[in-house]
């Protein structure tokens, strides 16, 4: 509780900047992120909850129906000393949100459109900065999900074979993922010559010959970890032999970049010129190269225009990518250099030396 007694003031100290009588968060990130990891979702592919939270300067509500209070109350909220408003599921939550913010003037973390009788502007940029920070119980639920994220990953790796159908990888992908409780946001697999034709490749039911990439962002706590893997039968080619050496100094050159006080868009500008120096000057238009991530997949896009800079304990997930291969890991931003949430130790991986240090990025799995 003191953890969300000191977001709390955050938000107020926000309040107050902008002028604003209240907050209104709808979002499940919002709510994750202020409750400590609690959950306020039914339907997973909306970024909007069951249960609002309508913070005030000095009382806090929780808005949701009748039909959701009693498991919110009693599973997600038990001893938080808010106030509680639980209209008919059939009148809906938006009247007594209305009735809340009456004669106020309210940030939000959606569109104002969404609740034409409250007065109000859509703050959620301002508002997700304030998560991008993680306080170290965060860091330490950040760690177990980005860990159990790769390892699920490598395990299904390490299990999966030649004449399965990219579905089928994607049930074991998901099945081992769903055990531990984490969502499964964004989850890709392609095989073969689809993973060259196309670099965000979704499931079909294509099957599986000699070359397999799997990628999970996977989601609890309202935190996501994100990381992509492969697997070969049988020796590569030296084209991609030749690509997967190219790729890891381009990779490396993003999360080195990432360091503490640096603009974002310098270290996206790094990237660039590493893509360059190793022959590949124009494939980083080809697929979105990652940036911040911890609340979301992506908090954003990174680009040369991006604003903002690298804060420490701030997560990042790069993916930069080469025709037929992509690199993607969840990093954790320390005075003494990127941590690697998703790296297990116990995959197979590429050892790169810069400035003294040896660095080991993860390689494709030769089975």
């Amino acid at each position: 509780m003191m953890t969300v007694a000191r977001k709390l003031a955050r938000i107020r100290k926000l309040m107050a900047a902008m002028e604003l009588d209240g907050v209104l968060l709808r979002q499940r990130r919002s709510f994750s992120w202020l409750t400590g990891g609690k959950r306020n979702y039914i339907v997973t592919a909306t970024e909007l909850g069951v249960a609002d939270v309508v913070v005030l300067r000095d009382q806090v509500y929780c808005v949701t129906t009748k039909m959701e209070f009693a498991r919110i109350k009693e599973e997600e909220l038990a001893g938080f000393a808010w106030e509680w408003m639980t209209p008919e599921w059939f009148e809906g939550s938006e009247g007594a949100i209305s009735s809340l913010c009456r004669g106020k003037t309210m940030g939000m973390d959606v569109c104002p459109e969404l609740l034409p009788e409250v007065k109000g502007r859509n703050i959620s940029r301002e508002l997700a900065e304030l998560s991008f920070v993680l306080d170290l119980e965060e860091i330490e639920r950040y760690r177990w999900l980005s860990r159990s994220v790769a390892e699920v990953l490598e395990k299904t790796c390490r299990e999966i074979e030649p004449g399965m159908s990219e579905f089928e990888i994607q049930a074991l992908l998901a099945s081992k993922a769903a055990v531990l409780g984490v969502q499964t946001p964004v989850l890709l697999v392609a095989a073969d010559q689809r993973i060259y034709a196309y670099r965000h490749p979704i499931p079909t039911e294509k099957k599986l010959e000699r070359y397999a990439m799997l990628v999970l962002c996977g989601e609890k706590w309202g935190l996501v970890a994100n990381a992509t893997r492969f697997v070969h039968f049988g020796a590569l080619s030296p084209e991609l032999q030749e690509t997967k050496q190219a790729l890891a100094e381009i990779d490396l050159a993003f999360n080195l970049a990432t360091r503490p006080g640096v603009p974002i868009k310098d270290v996206f500008r790094q990237g660039i010129e590493a893509y360059k120096k190793w022959g590949h000057p124009d494939d980083w238009r080809y697929l979105h190269q990652g940036g911040p991530t911890g609340y979301a997949s992506r908090e954003f896009l990174a680009n040369l225009d991006s604003l903002g800079i690298v804060q420490c304990h701030q997560a990042f997930a790069w993916n930069p990518s080469l025709r037929g291969l992509k690199s993607e890991d969840t990093l954790l931003v320390t005075e003494s250099g990127p941590e690697f949430l998703t790296q297990t130790g116990t995959w197979q991986y590429l050892q790169i030396e810069k400035d003294g240090i040896l660095y080991s990025r993860p390689d494709i799995l030769i089975r």
